[in-house]
């Protein structure tokens, strides 16, 4: 099948990296010189028409500067074995950490501005408001300049080397599991096939081999963590005088403390529709009793094998129906040879999309080896794609979504196929594996990802008042409980799974983003299946808007307020519908 694949040409991006990486570093190193020359003359006073041609440099340093992280990671993922392609991304990393220290001092100057001025140069300078506005929101959180260096500088001895130690100690952990009558030592990523195994008897052990190791490791690893929470706190609280350790995250990604609330609140109340769900995968796979351990148990529906030709077919059909702007900026992708899915040894796992600029196609990974699954991927990654097309008329700086709307485009493109597959589908069973496929992924990124930040809250707040490893375990198996309900047991052992989860570690308060951006897709696909057609441009809008507001001014033409608790339930509407049909289609 690989033969038939297409494999993607990254000249549009340098055609010769040695030569190009030597004549645009010169380039660069030249436009910064000139950038740190004005360095004694940025004063509140200074022009408008000066200070846009700065940023107007600093917008196109931005350019050349992503353009070659674009180039040598692209390079690296296609072949992560090519030497040559792994020296040229790290020189190009080194040389743009270079390039990035000397360019802080122009968002410091701009964070040191009084608001008069600032409003009068972000007035002359409409395309970088945001940006602007951005750097302005932090101002109250920035230290000064000698001591954002020392932070800088302690973090790669202090936060850093201990996210770092983390990782070196989960990634060398080794899990004994019986197989075949033989003990075997198997890697994390290796173990966690076993718990998608359709014997129920090894998805216990795989889980019980998991939750061993982790649970011998409890002491060192619970110390990292509290060790981190408390930099969290000393930084963000102590130092930079956040509201709470959560409002560190929420500054970042621009949502309101409200709007996580709201989002968080309404995912508790609708635990039990995963509940529900649960026990209806139970008797699809004639279980008598549905446990935690049970959570990835395939459903061995009849599948089907997908050519690429058929896979790119279907995408194009479900994008088509919606919007035939969207389908025609999907297949740019593939008519420029921006799309790589052929399988070649050393290639990347997974799938990706690369938005480099505004004005270029994005470059997009997959591995398709024809499984259903990879339809999906193919659908979700171009979803990104379209994305960052529509929002080409904003500069580098803005033309990205927020984190909290960055899997608007692609989870849609998904759910759009989803809907024409199981309107096609006339195979109850069939039907059945594709909800129960929806449904999982919903779980996954939404019910799961929420209580992971239900137990931050609380474990953050422990941590400072001294609590103890032990009673941060009992805290999240009970949250873990409260999650399943009274009718699917959860174990003692999974008290331990939080130490498995690195964003809890390295990425505080990162998780709701996911539960975020799924259930606002949920909630927006439920719109346009009661709105039709005239829901398409609104949210088009919302998709050309790009990182250029705010998500919740960005969201606020299609009438959505992410501070309620009504809207975020209309997910909810949208999955308790999919439980139902799943329900109905059951033999």
């Amino acid at each position: 099948m690989s033969k038939t694949l297409p494999s993607w040409d990254l000249q549009g991006l340098l055609r010769h990296p040695t030569k190009d990486f030597k004549r645009i570093t010169k380039k660069l190193d030249s436009l910064i010189s000139e950038l740190e020359a004005v360095r004694p003359h940025l004063c509140p006073d200074i022009s408008a028409a000066r200070f846009k041609k700065i940023w107007e440099q600093y917008e196109t340093v931005t350019e050349h500067m992503t353009t070659l992280r674009a180039f040598s990671s692209l390079w690296f993922s296609e072949n992560t074995k090519n030497q040559e392609a792994r020296a040229f991304d790290t020189q190009v990393r080194n040389r743009l950490t270079d390039f990035s220290n000397r360019l802080v001092f122009l968002d410091l100057w701009w964070q040191s501005l009084d608001p008069t001025n600032a409003a009068r140069l972000t007035e002359k300078a409409e395309r970088f408001r945001y940006h602007l506005d951005t750097l302005t929101r932090f101002t109250p959180h920035t230290l000064s300049e000698s001591e954002e260096r020392i932070l800088t500088i302690k973090s790669t001895t202090g936060r850093q080397a201990l996210e770092t130690l983390y990782g070196v100690t989960t990634n060398s952990l080794t899990f004994p599991m019986k197989i075949k009558g033989r003990t075997t030592r198997l890697t994390r990523e290796q173990l966690m096939g076993y718990v998608r195994h359709p014997l129920a008897s090894v998805r216990r052990e795989a889980y019980h081999a998991l939750f061993k190791v982790y649970g011998e490791h409890r002491d060192a690893l619970g110390e990292m963590y509290k060790s981190l929470v408390q930099d969290w706190g000393n930084e963000g609280l102590t130092l930079r005088h956040y509201a709470s350790p959560m409002a560190v995250r929420n500054v970042t990604n621009d949502v309101p403390e409200k709007a996580v609330d709201a989002l968080l609140k309404t995912c508790r109340k609708n635990a039990v529709i995963f509940q529900e769900y649960f026990r209806l995968k139970g008797r699809l796979l004639k279980m008598k009793q549905f446990q935690r351990y049970d959570l990835y148990a395939p459903f061995t529906a009849k599948k089907s094998k997908y050519s690429f030709a058929r896979a790119k077919e279907l995408v194009m059909e479900a994008y088509q129906a919606f919007s035939p702007e969207l389908a025609q900026r999907a297949k740019q992708v593939l008519e420029e040879n921006h799309l790589d899915a052929a399988i070649r040894p050393g290639k990347m796992g997974g799938a990706f999309c690369y938005s480099v600029l505004p004005t270029q196609t994005p470059y997009v990974l997959v591995n398709f080896t024809g499984e259903p699954r990879d339809v999906s991927t193919l659908a979700h990654e171009l979803g990104h794609a379209v994305h960052a097309m529509m929002a080409k008329e904003h500069s580098i700086f803005t033309f990205h979504s927020s984190l909290p709307l960055a899997e608007t485009a692609s989870v849609f493109g998904e759910h759009l196929l989803s809907d024409l597959l199981l309107q096609q589908e006339k195979d109850q069973k069939v039907k059945a594996g594709l909800l129960v496929d929806q449904l999982d992924d919903a779980y996954a990124t939404i019910m799961r990802q929420a209580y992971f930040v239900q137990f931050e809250r609380q474990a953050h707040q422990m941590v400072q008042k001294g609590a103890t490893i032990d009673a941060l375990a009992q805290t999240y198996l009970a949250l873990l409980r409260e999650q399943f309900g009274p009718r699917l047991p959860v174990d003692q052992e999974f008290q331990w799974e939080w130490l498995a989860i690195p964003h809890i570690f390295g990425s505080p308060f990162y998780c709701y983003a996911y539960s975020f951006g799924s259930l606002l897709v949920l909630s927006l696909f439920q719109r346009y299946q009661t709105e039709g057609s005239s829901f398409v441009p609104r949210y088009l809008q919302l998709l050309s808007g790009g990182g250029s507001a705010s998500p919740q001014d960005l969201l606020k033409p299609l009438q959505v307020d992410i501070n309620s608790t009504t809207f975020w339930q209309a997910g909810f509407t949208r999955i308790q519908g999919l439980v139902n049909e799943l329900e109905r289609s059951m033999p």
